[in-house]
């Protein structure tokens, strides 16, 4: 009997499952687990997170050609529906979904992580990698960071939105090669994908579409604004809410201005970590 994490990634999904599935398996600390993602891309670059092992599948209907039935796994996608979680919570003898969705149903033989829910074989909390939480000096006043994706190329249609703040840009994993030559003079400075860690961490106003980006950047003492696309769920908002994050819906040069102007006065609360409690849950479900 193996033990699964199967996490939705690519290029027009970006990588915030996929940075959460890290901070959750170097939290199982050595456990046997496989991650698999739907993207070969991350797969192949997964130990580098820390992740030992790591298989691309393409697509979320290839899983049981990688596991058998009676095997476990902890599952993160919104690609769900009723006919697939039916064949999942069947085929998996343990079955952990984690889902963002504050209107989420629970499946009667699944297992749930939510922000939100608190119910029977469910865990209520955030993981957020050990790392962010330490507070380190804020060295970039502001940064954008639009997500690792950007398939339509809408940043740099909505880039003169950004323009006036000075801020420096962090690019995204799956953004074109290239992709900043069209922005430079709308930033201060761009830095590459891979100075992800730092820039997450040194940056006191982080300007994001990421959820995870603005709870790690929350995390390590930073005050982030959450730029809401019209192409990402909004399961996050009702949580940003409750933290006392600004929310920026779409591209609102208004209320961009706004909360920019007001930042200063803006009082945020602190983000409850729930690593312990999550990690306690695997291991008690899974058997570990």
């Amino acid at each position: 009997m193996r033990l699964f994490y199967y996490v939705h990634t690519g290029h027009r999904i970006g990588l915030d499952r996929f940075r959460r599935a890290a901070a959750i398996i170097n939290q199982l600390n050595g456990v046997n687990i496989t991650l698999l993602c739907s993207d070969f891309r991350i797969a192949s670059e997964a130990k580098s997170y820390g992740i030992p092992k790591a298989v691309g599948i393409d697509l979320v209907r290839n899983i049981p050609q990688i596991a058998q039935h009676g095997d476990k796994i902890i599952f993160d996608s919104d690609e769900i529906n009723p006919t697939l979680l039916e064949d999942m919570t069947q085929f998996f003898s343990t079955f952990i979904r984690i889902s963002d969705n504050p209107n989420e149903q629970k499946h009667p033989k699944e297992y749930l992580i939510s922000p939100y829910l608190s119910e029977e074989k469910v865990t209520q909390g955030i993981i957020i990698d050990e790392k962010y939480t330490q507070e380190l000096p804020k060295t970039i006043p502001m940064a954008l960071f639009f997500g690792d994706d950007d398939y339509e190329k809408d940043l740099e249609k909505h880039q003169a939105l950004f323009a006036p703040y000075g801020m420096e840009l962090l690019m995204g994993y799956y953004h074109f090669l290239g992709y900043e030559k069209a922005l430079q003079n709308s930033f201060s400075r761009i830095h590459e994908s891979e100075e992800y860690d730092a820039i997450i961490r040194h940056t006191d106003i982080l300007v994001s579409s990421s959820p995870m980006a603005i709870l790690q950047n929350l995390s390590g003492g930073g005050r982030p604004i959450y730029l809401h696309r019209p192409d990402y769920t909004d399961d996050f908002i009702p949580l940003f809410e409750q933290l006392s994050i600004p929310v920026v819906i779409g591209y609102d040069e208004e209320k961009l201005i706004k909360v920019i102007t007001q930042h200063s006065s803006q009082t945020y609360k602190k983000c409850q970590i729930s690593n312990k409690i999550i990690v306690s849950f695997l291991q008690t479900t899974l058997s570990l």
